[in-house]
């Protein structure tokens, strides 16, 4: 099992597929990485040699930001919204949408599972 950007990468898989396993690298970062090295698209990574291995993983560290700086770096731009008091800072404080979608009907995964209030059904008329 290769083990790159500090992420063990499974080695049946399509090499452009396997990167994607690498948070912060998805199809098109995968198969410009697989191009700057000289990998086929066909080639497993089972396939590969400790050499290319060791291409792959310098070429991701020169030219990508992935994993724990990502995750880090995210977390300092959200931090620094919140600290800001602007309006997305305070939506993600109450844990809400940010980007502008509609918040009285859907909204669940951001808002956690329905809350029932008490008195809000109506009773019905005979």
């Amino acid at each position: 099992m290769a083990r790159i950007a500090g992420v063990n990468i499974p080695t049946q898989k399509r090499v452009v597929i396997a990167l994607q396993y690498i948070h912060g690298i998805g199809g098109h970062y995968a198969k410009e990485i697989c191009d700057k090295v000289g990998i086929g698209a066909e080639r497993r990574v089972a396939e590969l040699t400790d050499a290319e291995v060791l291409q792959i993983r310098e070429a991701i560290d020169r030219d990508y930001t992935v994993e724990g700086d990502l995750r880090r770096e995210t977390a300092t731009n959200i931090k620094r919204l919140m600290d800001l008091g602007c309006y997305r800072g305070l939506r993600h404080r109450r844990g809400l949408p940010v980007r502008g979608q509609r918040t009285h009907t859907n909204a669940r995964t951001r808002k956690g599972p329905a809350k029932p209030i008490a008195g809000k059904k109506q009773a019905t008329k005979k």
